[in-house]
């Protein structure tokens, strides 16, 4: 069985977004010298802090361990849709969120 590695995974999900570890870091309430020593040092991050982590990138930690899981089920519409939403700060999440409700009471 090949082992996960969640440190690639975090630099998969930083570089989709076109983050950089100071932005994650960020929106994800972790020091930046916590996320930078375990990215320079390799050590893989402890439980509460891989929550913290999804939660600044707005994934589940099923999604986290499991990319391609939900995309699947999606279709490619949905699946562009999401990859965009997942690369907007959280601001710019609240704003897409609110003209797409506006669009829907257009419909």
């Amino acid at each position: 069985m090949k082992e996960f590695d969640s440190l690639k995974r975090i630099q998969e999900l930083c570089s989709e977004r076109k983050w950089s570890y100071y932005q994650l870091a960020k929106v994800s309430g972790i020091a930046y010298s916590t996320l930078s020593t375990m990215i320079n040092k390799h050590n893989a991050p402890s439980l509460p802090t891989l929550q913290k982590l999804c939660a600044g990138f707005g994934i589940s930690i099923t999604d986290f361990f499991e990319p391609d899981r939900s995309s699947s089920l999606l279709t490619k519409e949905q699946a562009e849709c999401l990859s965009l939403f997942t690369a907007l700060s959280p601001k710019d999440k609240e704003l897409a969120i609110a003209y797409l409700k506006g669009l829907s009471k257009v419909l």
